[in-house]
């Protein structure tokens, strides 16, 4: 090894071995820390975390709570004189857009990134990696078929001691994932009363408020996301795997061969880690599914209803949200391995305030900036080595329309 990184082929099969006996969301993290690792970059586990390194680290300690913050940031927007505490974004060379906004605190800035699991639902398991620059670059292997190599090179074969196997093809195939930040700009209004009268409320009120929907409409891209200008969604990514209707299926059902076809596309390493997104319109088709049992039956999913949630189908979590697409079309029924999908989050909020948009009405319209990327690890899907069906890390149900 040589600054961390393999120079034989030998010391390459160690690193991929050594890879390859952790779980499949262990290995592509693992994979992942050990690039950044070796070009001095530094991981955190999700959005919700202080990050000294932070754009906005700089200006912690300046403003005695989150209310006075957002209090100053009114009065600005107000015509009311600019804090000098206050640092303008677009003097930052932060692509917020020509109106900038004002660099939130990094001790600020995780509190308003405390989002619940419930209403988020990617983010919290997939894999998160913060942006030091507006572009992010990581090494990949490109592995689309085991019918003869791993890795999209590396072969092995048995022979006798001093065969020659100078001729084989061993090399992995290398490429790269790219991510690039984009802005998601969300607003709030709040009354001009309501402000000047208690800092304390509007602080609770915009953390909430702004929690929820930030985390709402990352959850629609990193799902749904078409690429452009915005994270590529799971449903436009090059690896998903479309499961079709069953003959003669009907517009809007679900069928139990639907889950089973589902089940079986699902990459065996990742089982273990995938969870079932549906929308909640296929709820009572679900609920309804047997499995026949001799003379009698029983049922696809296991419903815990006495404790809640978690509900299960083949022991798989399953969660329901709106934000996966319509029944009948792809997208309402998904089986994904979430910690394949990468999130480069440049930790780098920033929030306006403007009078205008609402003046008669007497409110202010608070805006919040965030720049992040999104997109599955693997561009394709994979052939197994025995089989014809591809597998992968992301399916879904077709359209029965």
């Amino acid at each position: 090894m040589k600054d961390g990184m393999p120079q034989s082929q030998a010391e390459l099969e160690d690193v991929l071995n050594e890879h390859s006996k952790r779980t499949t969301g262990d290995a592509v993290k693992a994979a992942v820390s050990d690039v950044l690792s070796r070009t001095g970059a530094k991981r955190l586990p999700d959005a919700a975390e202080y990050n000294p390194e932070a754009i906005g680290a700089s200006e912690d300690g300046k403003f005695k709570s989150r209310g006075e913050f957002f209090q100053k940031v009114w009065e600005a927007g107000n015509g009311r004189g600019l804090d000098s505490r206050l640092v303008e974004t677009r003097n930052l060379g932060e692509n917020m857009g020509d109106a900038g906004g004002f660099l939130v605190p990094e001790e600020f800035r995780p509190d308003l990134m405390q989002i619940p699991v419930e209403a988020s639902v990617i983010r919290p398991r997939a894999f998160t990696i913060p942006m030091a620059s507006s572009t992010l670059r990581i090494p990949a292997i490109r592995d689309t078929s085991h019918a003869s190599n791993l890795f999209g090179g590396v072969s092995a074969s048995w022979g006798s001691e001093g065969e020659d196997i100078s001729s084989a093809t061993n090399q992995p195939a290398f490429g790269q994932v790219r991510l690039d930040a984009h802005k998601l700009t969300g607003y709030t209004v709040v009354s001009n009363e309501l402000v000047q009268d208690s800092a304390i409320a509007v602080d609770t009120m915009l953390s909430r408020l702004f929690g929820q929907a930030i985390s709402y409409f990352e959850d629609v891209a990193f799902i749904s996301g078409t690429g452009a200008g915005q994270p590529q969604g799971i449903l436009n990514s090059g690896c998903l795997v479309s499961v079709a209707k069953e003959t003669g299926q009907a517009a809007t059902t679900l069928v139990k061969e639907n889950l089973d076809k589902m089940y079986s596309r699902m990459m065996p390493s990742s089982i273990g880690n995938a969870v079932w997104l549906a929308h909640p319109d296929t709820f009572p088709q679900l609920a309804a599914l047997s499995q026949a049992v001799g003379t009698g039956g029983g049922p696809v999913w296991v419903s815990n209803m006495t404790g809640g949630p978690p509900n299960s189908i083949y022991g798989r979590p399953i969660i329901f949200t709106e934000k996966a697409q319509t029944l009948g079309t792809v997208g309402d029924l998904m089986f994904v391995d979430l910690s394949y999908y990468i999130i480069g989050d440049r930790q780098a909020l920033s929030t306006s305030a403007s009078p205008h948009v609402r003046f008669t009405t007497q409110e202010t319209v608070f805006l919040f900036s965030e720049r992040l990327d999104g997109r599955m690890w693997l561009d394709s899907a994979l052939t197994p080595r025995n089989g014809s069906n591809t597998v992968s890390p992301a399916v879904a149900l077709a359209s029965r329309a």
